[in-house]
């Protein structure tokens, strides 16, 4: 498609961070006709970076959220009834789903969360992914016009109302797998996010402790840079009202409880609740005014094996 091409590339180098090699790979996959799906943890960007490659390719993006009710019929389209009764079956009383007005239209049918898809509405997108067409009882073939193509995300298998997603799904898609980006790109997006408090030792610090939830070991799940971003900008309004300022011990501590305490998991067992480990990392990692990020290697996505991975983009 030629709406997928190196300028498309360096547009969106240019507004998201540290994820040029993923950019590249996505639009050579839809340049060369194929599917795709991006796999990774909570916060890595996946919707973003799908949603701004399609406004800076210029082609439509058909959102589908998936869901445990995201049932055939509402992927596929289904007949009027009351227009059925008085006119009968025909095309024209045909209210087409997501999945028919990608294909009619060429096009990306961007499916969210595809691992809580249930199996049979899968099996739908497979086919058309497949096929390129889809037929429809009393309508008849869709075929897909140019353009068409299945964008994908997905978390991590081991989040809650997830699913494996079976070969015949990866058999068909090119897997993109994103993990967390670096602590510098990380605090780089915070400073972005949260101009005020972000950019500063605040920023900072809300950064290295959003990334030690991630390996504390009595937390199930880490949470992403959205902990950091709301961190920062509750810190700043809690200074304002309060007549001090964001890098204030006790604001600092209020705004990582709010923002961090629900969006970590606390294994099972460890007896610990979210606030303990907010608390004891809070304390873990002071502030530093002359603090600059460290430089690292992004981490890699967490996943099991091919055939299924370990979760909202």
């Amino acid at each position: 498609m030629s709406g997928f091409s190196r300028s498309v590339v360096d547009a969106l180098d240019r507004t998201i961070v540290g994820r040029r090699a993923e950019i590249e790979v996505v639009v050579a996959a839809l340049a060369a006709d194929r599917h795709v799906l991006l796999e990774g943890p909570p916060g890595t960007g996946k919707s973003t970076l799908l949603r701004a490659l399609a406004e800076a390719a210029g082609v439509e993006l058909v959102f589908v959220e998936g869901n445990a009710e995201l049932t055939p019929a509402r992927l596929v389209g289904t007949f009027d009834p009351a227009r059925v009764l008085a006119e009968g079956y025909s095309p024209e009383v045909f209210l087409d789903g997501p999945l028919v007005e990608a294909l009619r239209t060429g096009s990306l049918l961007y499916v969210e969360e595809i691992n809580r898809v249930p199996e049979e509405t899968l099996n739908v997108v497979i086919t058309a992914m497949s096929e390129r067409e889809l037929h429809v009882p009393r309508l008849g073939r869709v075929e897909a016009a140019p353009g068409f193509r299945v964008v994908a995300a997905m978390n991590p298998f081991d989040a809650i109302g997830t699913a494996r997603i079976s070969s015949a799904v990866y058999d068909r898609v090119c897997r993109v797998a994103m993990g967390y980006q670096a602590q510098d790109e990380e605090a780089e997006i915070v400073a972005r996010e949260a101009p005020v408090a972000g950019p500063g030792p605040l920023g900072h610090r809300a950064v290295r402790v959003v990334r030690a939830t991630r390996d504390h070991p009595d937390v199930r799940v880490g949470s992403s840079v959205r902990g950091a971003i709301d961190l920062s900008l509750l810190a700043e309004q809690l200074a304002e009202l309060r007549a001090t300022t964001p890098t204030d011990d006790a604001v600092g501590l209020d705004a990582a409880l709010a923002a961090l305490s629900g969006r970590i998991r606390v294994r099972e067992g460890s007896g610990r609740s979210p606030e303990d480990v907010v608390r004891e990392l809070w304390a873990a990692h002071p502030l530093a005014p002359d603090d600059e990020p460290a430089k690292d290697h992004a981490e890699p996505a967490e996943t099991a094996d091919q055939s299924g991975a370990p979760g909202k983009a």
